[in-house]
């Protein structure tokens, strides 16, 4: 749905909009995208404005409480961390010991096609995979660094929330620049809140469709999508 900032008014209504919306769905996904020149935050910032609303943070509580599901991609993986959605599963404030995305080791945006191993299934998004699988998966971002203390990482590790990590070509978790496109710690490419309901990833998977990349070896299509909804309508 579009959120239409031209003034105040455009604003409230929007936002009633959201809300509204919000608690007919099932699912909500915060997709990429740009603003700008991408500057610092690009769009994850403006989302996180609006998720922070009063009005629609507590839409999403309850959304939550509910069984709803959540996915965010690119700058909606940003936003999501951002505002504690990832890893904690509900809204919190950041601390400095909070996880966060920075900006690629090779400071520019990077686009190219990466793989990526599933490494945990533990969410209703994940049920179209299996631990191990490899995807070929495409990438574009400027600030898609996973930043984490090794405190928090043996956490999320120990819950079982890393679910994909950036790979080379022996399906080994790698922190050479040729697959790991922006220096993520441990390699980390998705993430899940500890009871799955909210999975991020700096990957595109949902600009796969049949016919796409024909000239580029592997598997693409890791059924995220598909899974949430079979989640809830069983088919």
């Amino acid at each position: 749905m579009p959120f239409v900032t031209l003034n105040g008014e455009a604003i409230v209504k929007s936002v009633e909009t959201m809300v509204d919306n919000i608690g007919k769905a099932n699912i909500l996904f915060f997709a990429g995208g740009f603003s700008a020149a991408d500057e610092p935050d690009g769009s994850a910032k403006f989302i996180v404005n609006i998720l922070l609303n009063e009005k629609v943070r507590a839409a999403i509580d309850s959304f939550i409480a509910r069984g709803g599901l959540i996915i965010g991609i690119c700058n909606g993986f940003q936003a999501l961390v951002k505002s504690g959605l990832l890893p904690y599963g509900n809204f919190e404030d950041a601390s400095s010991t909070s996880p966060t995305l920075f900006y690629n080791d090779a400071n520019q945006h990077v686009a190219k096609m990466v793989e990526t191993r599933i490494a945990n299934t533990n969410s209703p998004w994940l049920a179209g995979v299996q631990v191990g699988n490899i995807h070929a998966i495409p990438v574009s971002h400027g600030e898609g660094k996973f930043v984490v203390t090794a405190e928090e990482f043996a956490e999320l590790r120990d819950n079982g929330q890393i679910f994909s990590q950036y790979v080379d070509f022996d399906g080994k978790p790698s922190m050479d620049s040729k697959y790991n496109p922006n220096g993520s710690v441990n390699a980390i490419e998705g993430i899940t809140s500890k009871n799955g309901q909210i999975i991020g990833k700096m990957g595109h998977s949902e600009r796969y469709e049949d016919g796409l990349f024909q000239n580029i070896p592997g598997n693409k299509d890791q059924h995220l999508f598909a899974s949430a909804v079979k989640y809830f309508t069983g088919k």
